[in-house]
């Protein structure tokens, strides 16, 4: 028998073998977890950095139009002054908002800025003439009146209510013949991709009681028409909307290249008015942020506006958890402390859950030399191994999933709190402590190291010491060695997340450790 055991023999061949897959099996662990976190970081790389494209110049070209001989007069309320020139209007500065989150100073945001940029109102006429973009309107305050050649009266209302611009639009027939009067209206403007991760941007068109969005690449390459009985089409950016909606029946709608601009305009089906006759038309532009509740607030002048904002797929979980920041907020008076008492009451409400959690992975850690000896005893029976285990579980009342329930149930708050921060204006600029937004990275990486810190120690105080006697190739055992590198990974990762999704991870991992050390204290 001596002699099959001896260094040439084909059992310690087999050996040697088996010790040699063994290490190759470590090493294509690590590997296997190597890859599956490159792709990952590449893939939140490109989710979260906007594609660069060129828009498809070979479409329809913008058109020059002069219109330096019209007058330039201002509308201005308490949330936004905007520039007017004959049916143009344009340089929205939104007044309570500024251009820079990081600096109060900066002034504030301007939607449709620049020579190239505009909303227009206007009307399309059988008949007789109507005004066109070179027109020069007669001005007393906020209206403007022009009449035609055939003496067709037309008068012009600009108003403004929050972040509604409302212009209304008198035609007075004074002719003796019935006159057609069509109304559209068309938003131009550049792209804004650069500020668009990880939140739809692109247009948006409300269709017979639905939303259409084209993000910019499509739009770029396609032009794209709606048909509907009512409705609105615009832009939307990651934190501001223009918009622009006829109050008019049965329109056709489109979103389209406009050489290095985009165009969304509509055109309503023709109004006829009588001899003697007068009619008025009404077309509305929201030009504001993307706030629900503003949004909610413009929907008795554009129904559906509320629907535009982009909640992702954890949309049910969003809007609770922005009800709740935007209610503590109004309490503490600062976001980032917000986002810890959320924080706090979240893992309050799981407590009865991560306890159970705890407990049994303190039990587990108890399991580990009854564990090992199983292993060690039915190593050459795996069937009878897993009986052995499942029943060792069921007398100490555990399970290996039960540690994973608290986490699961963390992801889904997790993905909803990075959309809400993402497409929160009021995040935008929310400063705490050394964070001028924290809708943005940490410009000092000191959040994404704490989070770090306390995610090791955390699992250092759930994570059962491999027992003496233990395979080095058992599966809890590599687990738990990959499991150690997961604080470096998600420090790297989390490094370019917004800092007020840091801090709730390292408020909660900080709360993790406090409840950790309790139920340690309960349990001797």
């Amino acid at each position: 028998m001596v002699q099959y055991l001896d260094k040439s023999s084909g059992f310690r061949q087999w050996n040697a073998a088996r010790d040699a897959n063994a290490k190759k099996s470590r090493l294509g662990g690590f590997l296997w977890w190597l890859i599956l976190f490159l792709a990952a970081w590449w893939l939140m790389s490109w989710w979260m950095t906007p594609p660069q494209t060129t828009p498809d110049v070979t479409d329809a070209k913008q058109e020059t139009v002069d219109v330096s001989s019209v007058p330039v007069s201002e509308i201005a309320s308490e949330n936004l002054t905007a520039r007017v020139q004959g049916l143009r209007i344009s340089d929205i500065n939104l007044l309570n908002y500024s251009a820079d989150a990081s600096d109060d100073e900066s002034g504030p945001v301007v939607l449709l800025g620049g020579q190239d940029a505009y909303a227009l109102v206007g009307m399309i006429a059988n008949g007789t003439d109507v005004p066109t973009q070179t027109t020069v309107w007669n001005q007393d305050g906020d209206k403007y009146t022009w009449c035609n050649s055939d003496g067709v009266e037309f008068a012009r209302t600009v108003t403004i209510d929050g972040y509604i611009i409302s212009v209304a639009d008198t035609i007075k027939n004074t002719t003796g013949d019935t006159i057609s009067v069509a109304p559209y209206a068309e938003i131009v403007r550049a792209n804004d991709m650069a500020s668009s991760a990880g939140v739809y941007t692109g247009s948006v068109a409300y269709v017979n009681s639905d939303i259409e969005h084209e993000d910019w690449p499509r739009i770029a390459d396609t032009s794209y028409a709606y048909s509907t009985t009512n409705g609105f089409i615009g832009f939307v950016d990651q934190y501001w909307e223009t918009i622009v909606s006829v109050d008019s029946p049965d329109q056709t709608m489109r979103v389209k290249p406009l050489g290095d601009m985009f165009q969304a305009d509509t055109v309503a089906s023709a109004i006829s008015i009588a001899p003697g006759a007068t009619d008025t038309i009404t077309t509305n532009l929201y030009m504001g942020p993307r706030d629900y509740r503003i949004l909610q607030s413009a929907d008795k002048y554009i129904s559906g506006l509320d629907d535009t904002v982009d909640y992702g797929w954890f949309w049910f979980f969003v809007r609770p958890i922005l009800w709740l920041l935007h209610m503590l907020n109004s309490v503490v008076m600062n976001y980032g402390v917000a986002i810890i008492l959320m924080t706090l009451l979240l893992r309050l409400a799981m407590w009865p859950l991560t306890r159970k959690s705890y407990v049994s992975m303190m039990a587990m850690q108890k399991m580990q030399p009854e564990m090992a000896r199983i292993q060690k005893l039915y190593a050459n029976d795996k069937a009878r191994m897993q009986m052995e285990m499942m029943r060792l579980y069921q007398t100490h009342k555990t399970s290996p999933m039960s540690g994973c329930l608290p986490m699961l149930i963390q992801i889904p708050i997790f993905f909803a709190l990075y959309k809400a921060l993402l497409i929160s204006v009021q995040m935008r600029s929310a400063h705490f402590l050394w964070i001028s937004d924290l809708a943005a990275m940490d410009p000092y990486f000191i959040l994404p190291i704490l989070m770090g810190a306390t995610m090791w120690l955390q699992q250092k105080l759930q994570t059962a010491q491999t027992p003496t006697g233990a395979s080095g190739n058992d599966a809890v055992a590599q687990t738990q060695k990959v499991m150690k590198w997961m604080p470096l990974i998600f420090t790297v990762m989390f490094a370019w997340m917004p800092a007020g999704l840091v801090l709730y991870w390292t408020v909660s991992n900080i709360f993790g450790i406090g409840q950790m050390y309790y139920i340690k204290r309960l349990q001797k």
